[in-house]
């Protein structure tokens, strides 16, 4: 799996989607013009010591994204989305797509994706979910369908807590 970043705008949650990545072994595609600098302080925060081990790949936009990952589905998260997130047939390689927080996709760039756009469910009430939160539902069900293959945890290890 793949998580990708359309012109991220809060520091906080590409950091916490960072820290998500290093968790799970995903790569982090960074697209576009960033909010705020990935040395920032927030970033670091929100990724804790984990920020460093972040497979971070970054891309000046969606055309680098998509020659980046050729061979690859991309699937672009929207509340416009037409399929539900749980609906897909997740594969290994897929591209969990997401654009900025405050925006979401423009019409025109959903519009590449016509035929893989996918929404998680919410009551009217709110316009959408945090980005660190969709993309962590997105992620871990993409996962499960994989059976969580190449995540292993030695719960041993821990200790209590």
């Amino acid at each position: 799996m793949h998580i990708a970043l359309l012109n991220p705008e809060i520091p906080g949650n590409t950091g916490s989607i960072g820290r998500l990545c290093v968790g799970t072994d995903t790569p982090l595609h960074l697209v576009g013009e960033l909010g705020f600098s990935i040395d920032a302080a927030a970033v670091r925060r929100a990724g804790l010591d984990y920020w460093k081990h972040v497979a971070l790949h970054r891309h000046a936009d969606l055309d680098a994204l998509l020659a980046a990952t050729a061979g690859q589905r991309v699937f672009a998260f929207s509340k416009r989305g037409a399929t539900r997130y749980d609906r897909v047939d997740w594969r290994a390689d897929d591209v969990l797509f997401f654009g900025p927080e405050s925006t979401g996709f423009s019409a025109e760039t959903l519009g590449r994706f016509a035929n893989r756009t996918v929404f998680i469910p919410t009551q009217p009430a709110i316009r959408s979910l945090n980005l660190a939160t969709a993309a962590s539902i997105a992620l871990f069900e993409a996962l499960r369908q994989q059976d969580f293959a190449g995540i292993e945890h030695d719960h041993a290890a821990d200790g209590p807590r």
